[in-house]
């Protein structure tokens, strides 16, 4: 099961994220501008946690790139041997049992460096899938006001796969065929001095269309990767909404909008496609007709006697392993481009820093907690909207135990206060304290701990009824998860499920109803034991029969707990200790319910729309 942290309703929700995402279109930007790849630089830390499997990896490399080249050598001996006068068959089949040692040296080699490669790759992105998925976690609910899900999830498995074909493949065939190039070079200074310089003279117009070509692909595949994470997002936005899209007959239109977004990305990726395939092209025609010239060059000279036939071979080889290098370079440099655009993506994950932070040195809560809560003066805004204060001048104290409610009209600031309490943002002005310690100076984790939450939408997740009752509490006991379901009223329609407790209830538990899910989303928050209970309009999905037990299973479960309960239907607040109502972001009454209908203020104009109409 995932473990996204709680989210309670949004009231007045911001559309906050603009600037967030004015950012990641302008990082987007830059990275189509750079001209390097020292984002892949991010993987250093990965790789030297695995430095054992990396160094034989390395070894291995380096001794098939060794074996690959002494092939030239053990043919020129085939060779020098087969034209020298004297043949003798004994030394003909030593040299080619060298040959045959040389080969299954290489064998083994590859083997080995396939083996080592590839299985360090892998350790380092399932590592890196780790490490991003775990921050993730760590953002706040900004960052993803500004992102979509769709686009985040791309991120995390699109891009990384991309990063471990780089890794378990084309970084290793990479560094092979530059190996080569290097020692194919170096032996042919020794072979032929002079045939060796006309091959590097040939080497400018080798490189030159890798930097002409290099740019646009890197560009364009950045671009390739934003299009198909725009799909991907399209696509997801759809499917959490599949029931709203069918309701309106929208499938079309869905299917539509993802079917462009694919489209474009695979315009991306043809424009991607056009501009490697003529890279590539220019770097073969140029690399092997430099090799054809300098290789007639060099039978000439064999024919004057200037060179051996088993050093023109050997060179013949050397020229074309280098050539095939050159060309291989070029392949896997288009593979090195579009990984360091994947990771310069993953990398903007992991540079998103939370607005809440836990301090340098938090202050412990004090134990055993109390759950005494106080607002001093609270001025906040969402980061969206400065100037509109959700919030401002808001204070309010509720002592261990009490049960406060909020009622007030929509865009009151209710669901701020629990936010603010969740410590989700940080207020500008003002502060908010659990048993007498400001939040700010507390471990989010140690604060969220005391508190329980039922929000209007509660989230659940794949797996059994049981294991979404212990997502509340881990490690809590049989006999914990029996007393919550009782306790939220759940126990009758559980029992009656295929396997009970253990029935799995399919994607974020849509095999339950509206009134079920919130039910066991009620034994979730009840299994916690926090000393603060939040109920966010915890009993609106219900219907009227179920909204009674709920109702009366909440006020048993609220003794002896602090609450705090957010509701517009007021008949779910008359038992509360004290109404507390709030209007533009200040509390304007509070009192009972008698006695704010006796003050004939913003109250009791609500309770007498609300129950004449009922």
């Amino acid at each position: 099961m995932s473990e996204p942290g709680p989210q309670p309703s949004v009231e007045g929700r911001p559309s906050a994220g603009q600037a967030l995402a004015q950012s990641l279109a302008e990082s987007a930007a830059k990275r189509g501008r750079s001209r390097n790849v020292r984002a892949l630089r991010r993987l250093a830390p990965f790789l030297a946690a695995h430095w054992g499997r990396a160094g034989a990896a390395l070894f291995f490399l380096l001794l098939s790139s060794s074996a690959t080249l002494a092939i030239s050598w053990a043919v020129r001996q085939v060779v020098d041997h087969l034209t020298a006068s004297g043949l003798d068959a004994r030394t003909v089949d030593q040299r080619f049992l060298l040959v045959g040692a040389v080969a299954a040296t290489l064998a083994v080699a590859t083997a080995m460096r396939f083996y080592f490669v590839t299985s360090t790759g892998e350790r380092v992105v399932a590592d890196l899938r780790k490490a991003v998925y775990r921050h993730i976690l760590t953002l706040d609910p900004s960052f993803f006001l500004g992102t979509r899900t769709g686009e985040v999830l791309s991120r995390l498995t699109t891009d990384v796969a991309i990063i471990e074909n780089l890794l378990a493949t084309s970084v290793s065939v990479a560094l092979r065929n530059f190996l080569i190039l290097v020692g194919a070079l170096v032996w042919l200074v020794f072979v032929s001095p002079h045939l060796t310089g006309l091959v590097l003279l040939t080497f400018p117009f080798v490189i030159a269309p890798l930097f002409i070509f290099g740019r646009r692909v890197r560009r364009l595949t950045t671009d390739a990767q934003d299009r198909f994470a725009d799909a991907v997002g399209s696509a997801g936005e759809s499917l959490d909404a599949l029931e709203t899209v069918q309701a309106f007959g929208r499938e079309r239109a869905a299917a539509d909008r993802f079917g462009a977004a694919v489209e474009n990305a695979f315009n991306a990726q043809m424009r991607r496609i056009t501009t490697r395939a003529m890279m590539t092209a220019a770097v073969i025609v140029l690399v092997f007709g430099g090799v054809v010239g300098v290789f007639w060059l060099g039978v000439h000279a064999g024919l004057r006697g200037e060179i051996s036939w088993g050093a023109l071979f050997q060179f013949a080889f050397l020229a074309v392993m280098a050539a095939s290098s050159v060309g291989a370079l070029g392949e896997t440099w288009g593979e090195v481009q579009k990984a360091a655009g994947a990771m310069d993506r993953i990398g903007e994950l992991l540079d998103a820093r939370p607005g809440v932070a836990p301090p340098a040195r938090p202050v412990a809560l004090p134990q055993p907690p109390r759950g005494e809560i106080a607002f001093e003066d609270i001025t906040f805004a969402y980061p969206a909207r400065p100037d509109l204060p959700a919030l401002s001048g808001f204070s309010l104290r509720v002592a261990p135990g009490e049960r406060v409610a909020l009622v007030g009209p929509s865009g009151s600031g209710k669901s701020t206060v629990l936010r603010l309490l969740l410590r989700f943002y940080d207020p500008q002005a003002g502060r908010v304290l659990l048993d007498g310690v400001d939040l700010r100076d507390a471990d989010p984790r140690e604060v969220r701990a005391r508190m329980a939450l039922v929000a209007q939408d509660s989230p659940l997740f794949s797996g059994s009824a049981a294991e979404n009752v212990r997502f509340g509490r881990e490690g809590a006991g049989d006999a914990d998860v029996q007393a919550a379901i009782r306790a939220a009223q759940a126990e009758g329609f559980l029992q009656a499920l295929p396997e009970g407790l253990d029935t799995q209830v399919g994607d974020r538990a849509r095999a339950l109803s509206g009134g079920q899910r919130q039910r066991l989303a009620i034994a979730r928050a009840l299994v916690r034991e926090a000393p603060v209970l939040l109920l966010d309009e915890a009993t609106s999905a219900l219907d009227a029969e179920n909204e009674h037990l709920v109702q009366r299973a909440l006020d048993e479960a609220m003794k002896g707990h602090t609450t705090l309960v957010i509701a517009h239907r007021l008949a779910t607040v008359l038992k509360a200790d004290r109404i507390v109502v709030m209007d533009e972001g200040r509390v304007v009454e509070e009192g009972t319910h008698n006695a704010l209908v006796a003050k004939n203020g913003l109250y009791a104009r609500l309770a007498a729309l609300q129950f004449e109409a009922a």
